[in-house]
């Protein structure tokens, strides 16, 4: 499972290895209502818990936090974070983070790739018509397919 975490919007995926094909069972995004900022964490803690336990994943991968230059987009990304890992961690997943260039280095061959060249990589490499939308989404799916190349030769615990 790969998720793009975010505080308003959060794009995942849920994809599965099957020797060497790589089937793609949901993805979408998660939109949390404005208001309290309480709310809007247990609302992605209850989604990101219902997917979960709707497809039952191994392993939950996700976008390493990197400095924004908006201090309080930052504070809310890493609070819906924090919330995503301990969703995880309480079903018993591995956890596994990437940083942006592993991402790219990993679906395109090249750590500086645009984000329209990962996006291209993800539509080509799961056989989609178009690139899947909001960007959050394609991300999600980037990043669980950054876990499936680079772990493919570790098995998980």
């Amino acid at each position: 499972m790969g998720i793009d975490p975010g505080y308003a919007l959060i794009g995942y995926g849920v994809l599965r290895k099957e020797k060497r094909d790589i089937d793609v069972i949901e993805y979408g995004a998660i939109r949390t209502e404005r208001g309290d900022p309480g709310d809007r964490l247990i609302q992605i803690y209850n989604k990101i818990t219902e997917i979960i336990n709707n497809f039952s994943p191994d392993v939950l991968s996700l976008e390493k936090l990197f400095f924004n230059k908006n201090a309080k987009t930052v504070l809310g990304v890493g609070e819906a974070r924090g919330v995503i890992i301990l969703s995880a961690r309480l079903k018993g997943l591995l956890v596994k983070e990437y940083t942006p260039l592993e991402v790219k280095q990993a679906i395109t061959g090249y750590g500086r790739a645009t984000k329209e060249q990962v996006q291209y990589m993800v539509k080509s490499i799961l056989k989609f018509d178009k690139v899947p939308k909001p960007d959050d989404v394609a991300d999600a799916l980037a990043i669980a397919l950054t876990c499936i190349y680079t772990e493919r030769f570790k098995k998980f615990k």
